[in-house]
């Protein structure tokens, strides 16, 4: 981290201290640490609270879906909060709302008062997962901005790793409250580092201080949970309710629109999306999340039908992914800082487009190394076009838009993952051809596992088409602005 910020290099607090830059992204590192972890972490609990609490796995599972669609539902919103009533004491609120969520989740007597809780968390984590990376740029010098979203990036990658194997040493030691406990304390750690070293939120002038759009935030809020709800509900397989739902959200979506270019302060600037960087950035993450997404929930099923391994096998080889990201995402963010944002991005895209060709084929004459290989070439790729990414998103943003843009990122992750989970599993489970994945022959398995990852890499290759049409539509802007 020291080679990311120099040691002179300092911030104004809001008591008019000053504090080495390094201190404050130490505390930006653990805020997105710690929402991460709270997405992993419950995963592995999940058998043991079916028990706790004598209920069904349906049930159970809303303990983890509750987390992520308070964050997917929530996030541009709470940008966007951040915005207009400042982002440092915002984020002072949901690390402390995480906090305390962690607490009551690991004192709740019901089940539902659990998810409830959880819901709690998710708005906590919505919050930390926006403006995280909307204060970058408050926190960081402009030249080091991909090295801290290499960093960024790295932490999330730690928590989604850490979270199942520490998850499951602290059940075996304690019991289940102990998965949510362990975030009271390391919440305490992080409010107190962001209180002390997080920069002072700039005052505007209460004349042109920005509204915040309530009517704006209600449409998009069900716009996203209606579409999220959809992609969740029945595990893939559409019926009359999930297609209720879609309808709905494009209903919303409509709506929204409409309402934004009537809104005196919208909480969209639909004009931000006639920057091709920004807009090419939001979609081309949405892909590239769709095509992670299929590693995580395809993977097991081939892992344990085609190549025959056990469950410590299975989550032994799953877990490379999240240690190569881990590792690679600091270095990442420094070749960012070093060749560039876009050509770097397109590096990490060709990456990973290489790993999914190649995954289907390695894998079923190597076995295990030859799935695991090119899958740390897709987890390394993805880590160098995210960092990428979010340093050509995020550069030259108007510092009263960071956060509604550093929540539309978060956004299109987000939406990248529940659209993965559900139309890359429904894709394999097609191209299976079976009802029942866990009864599936190795034969079947292995063509629904090439099927998968053509369709991911023709989704990368769409990701690629965007990046140089963004490029070249950029190019032409600046062109016509010097000939005018």
């Amino acid at each position: 981290m020291k080679s990311i910020i120099a040691k002179s290099e300092q911030i104004v607090t809001d008591r008019g201290e000053t504090q080495p830059v390094r201190w404050a992204l130490v505390s930006l590192s653990l805020s997105m640490l710690l929402s991460s972890l709270g997405t992993s972490i419950a995963n592995v609990g999940l058998p043991t609270l079916a028990q706790a609490f004598n209920a069904s796995f349906q049930n159970v599972q809303w303990v983890v879906l509750s987390y992520l669609l308070a964050i997917t539902t929530l996030i541009v919103s709470v940008g966007r909060l951040g915005d207009v009533i400042g982002r440092r004491r915002l984020m002072l609120i949901g690390i402390s709302l995480f906090t305390a969520a962690s607490a009551l989740c690991g004192i709740a007597p019901t089940l539902w008062l659990l998810i409830a809780a959880r819901v709690m968390q998710g708005l906590g984590a919505a919050i930390m997962m926006a403006l995280t990376i909307a204060m970058v740029g408050e926190a960081v010098p402009k030249d080091k901005t991909g090295s801290a979203m290499g960093l960024l990036g790295s932490m999330s990658a730690i928590g989604t790793a850490l979270g199942p194997m520490l998850g499951g040493l602290l059940i075996a030691a304690f019991n289940w409250r102990a998965i949510f406990l362990i975030n009271v304390p390391l919440g305490i750690l992080t409010f107190v580092l962001a209180y002390r070293c997080l920069p002072v939120d700039r005052q505007s002038p209460k004349v042109n201080k920005p509204r915040f759009d309530t009517m704006g935030t209600l449409l998009l809020a069900l716009t996203l949970a209606a579409y999220a709800f959809a992609m969740t509900l029945g595990r893939g397989n559409f019926g009359m309710l999930n297609n209720t739902l879609l309808l709905s959200s494009v209903f919303c979506a409509g709506l929204f629109v409409y309402v934004e270019t009537k809104a005196i302060s919208p909480l969209i600037q639909l004009t931000l999306f006639r920057n091709p960087v920004i807009s090419a950035g939001f979609v081309m993450s949405a892909l590239v999340t769709t095509v992670v997404m299929a590693t995580l929930v395809v993977g097991p099923f081939y892992l344990s039908g085609a190549l025959g391994l056990d469950a410590a096998g299975v989550g032994l080889v799953m877990s490379s992914g999240p240690i190569v990201a881990a590792l690679t995402g600091a270095p990442a963010g420094r070749l960012v800082d070093r060749f560039g944002a876009h050509f770097m991005g397109i590096v990490g895209l060709i990456a990973m487009a290489l790993g999914a060709i190649v995954l289907p084929m390695l894998s079923t004459s190597l076995g295990m190394a030859g799935y695991i290989c090119p899958l740390s070439v897709i987890t390394a790729g993805y880590a160098l076009f995210q960092a990428a990414n979010n340093t050509a998103v995020m550069t030259d943003i108007r510092p009263d838009q960071r956060g509604v843009i550093s929540g539309l990122l978060g956004l299109s992750r987000n939406l990248g993952l529940i659209t993965g989970a559900s139309a890359m599993g429904a894709v394999f489970a097609v191209g299976s051809a079976v009802a029942d994945m866990t009864t599936a022959r190795s034969d079947a398995v292995i063509f629904g596992m090439r099927m998968t990852f053509a369709v991911a890499t023709v989704l990368i290759i769409l990701a690629l088409a965007v990046a140089t049409g963004s490029r070249a539509l950029t190019k032409r802007s600046l062109l016509a602005k010097e000939i005018s």
